[in-house]
This record gives C-alpha cells, sequence and structure tokens, in this order.
C-alpha cells in the first residue's frame, strides 16, 4: 500500500526486455534507505517488488500483465521516474490510499497553465470514469492528485507547480501515456453501489 506522495524521481539505469517481461534498473537515493530485497517501491505508481539493489540503485522485474497494462513498457534508459517506498502504518498519510495495481492507462489530452496551477486533462474509458467523483482522489503516474472535474470520457486535475516540477509530470506532454489508479475506496463503494442496483432490477424492485 502507497499514499502517491513521491518521494523522489529516480533515472533508469537499464532495461533488459524478454518477450512481454522485463527487468528494470533505477538509480534512486531516499527510496533506498533501510530497503531490504522483497521490498515494494511504487514505479510511476506501478507495485514492484526489490530483486536486487545497490548503494544507489535497485532492480525489479516487470511481468507480463503488468508489461501489458502499464506505461512501464515504454520506459528507456535516463528517463525519470515517480518513486515512492511503501507506506508503513506509523506514517502520516499525506494522500489516499493506493494499492499500486493500476487500472488502466490514460493519454494526456490538454495541459493548461496559469502563474497560479497547473489543470492537465486526461483521457480514460468511460466505465473508469463513473468510478470518479469531484474533489475526489485518483493517482496519475503514482502521484495522488485530487479531481477538479470529471467528464464522460475524460477527468481534470488541478496541481500546484511544485508538484508539476518535483515530478515526473512536468515532463509530459499532450499525447502521453499515463498510469492511472483510481481511489480503492470509491472504486469499492462504486461497484457494491452498481452490484446492488442490479440485483434491485433483476428482482423487479
Amino acid at each position: 500500500m502507497f499514499t502517491g506522495i513521491v518521494e523522489e524521481m529516480g533515472k533508469i539505469k537499464s532495461i533488459q526486455k524478454n518477450h512481454q517481461t522485463m527487468n528494470v534498473q533505477i538509480y534512486a537515493n531516499q527510496v533506498l534507505e533501510k530497503t531490504k530485497i522483497g521490498d515494494s517501491i511504487a514505479v510511476n505508481g506501478v507495485c514492484l517488488t526489490v530483486t536486487t539493489f545497490s548503494q544507489n540503485s535497485f532492480s525489479a522485474d516487470v511481468m507480463p500483465e503488468t508489461f501489458k497494462a502499464t506505461n512501464l513498457r515504454k520506459l528507456t534508459p535516463g528517463q525519470e521516474v515517480n518513486l515512492e517506498r511503501a507506506l508503513q502504518l506509523q506514517d502520516r498519510l499525506g494522500g489516499h490510499y493506493v494499492t499500486g495495481h493500476v487500472d488502466q492507462i490514460g493519454i494526456m489530452k490538454k495541459i493548461y497553465r496559469t502563474h497560479d496551477e497547473i489543470r492537465l486533462t486526461i483521457s480514460i474509458s468511460p466505465h473508469l470514469a463513473e468510478t470518479l467523483i469531484e474533489k475526489g482522489s485518483i493517482t496519475v503516474d503514482g502521484i495522488s492528485l485530487t479531481i477538479f472535474n470529471v467528464g464522460r470520457k475524460d477527468f481534470t486535475v488541478s496541481i500546484i507547480p511544485h508538484t508539476f516540477q518535483s515530478t515526473t509530470l512536468s515532463k509530459n506532454k499532450v499525447g502521453s501515456e499515463l498510469n492511472i489508479e483510481a481511489d480503492y475506496i470509491r472504486k469499492t463503494n462504486h461497484t457494491t453501489q452498481t452490484i446492488t442496483r442490479d440485483f434491485l432490477q433483476l428482482n423487479g424492485f
């Protein structure tokens, strides 16, 4: 479990691809503190398991489903990524509960900047959009953000310049692929409501 509060930006050291799997080595500093083999680190919002590590880097394997369902398959050496260690129970929860299991890839649709804020509009499927609510939480490439507006096939987030500059969001452009994870609690409530509604309709209530 994670919070969506990015601890640092790491940099891809090397990638070894084998069909629909890959091993990725990432330069990092802060997230390596007290790290052990088997620990979880979110890379652009994707929960990966540390398989090896050194003083300034760690390695993780990307399995076929993760390879297909996230933007990790498009990583290249030298590219920066958002990193966060798994949540400890005694930590402050500055963002929201994030599982590190990506729902789908969204596409950057629009970037609007002022001196006070940056608004990003991201295209997603109507099915995922149904689970979102304004002022609810969402994770974009591992970053916990608050939803400003929800459309039928997209959503908009409003972020401060600091968050934009201190994460990989500043590296993206219109058309970029982004890992999207809807808020777990909201998603669970929506599923429960849908099942209840369908049950009542099926039984004539």
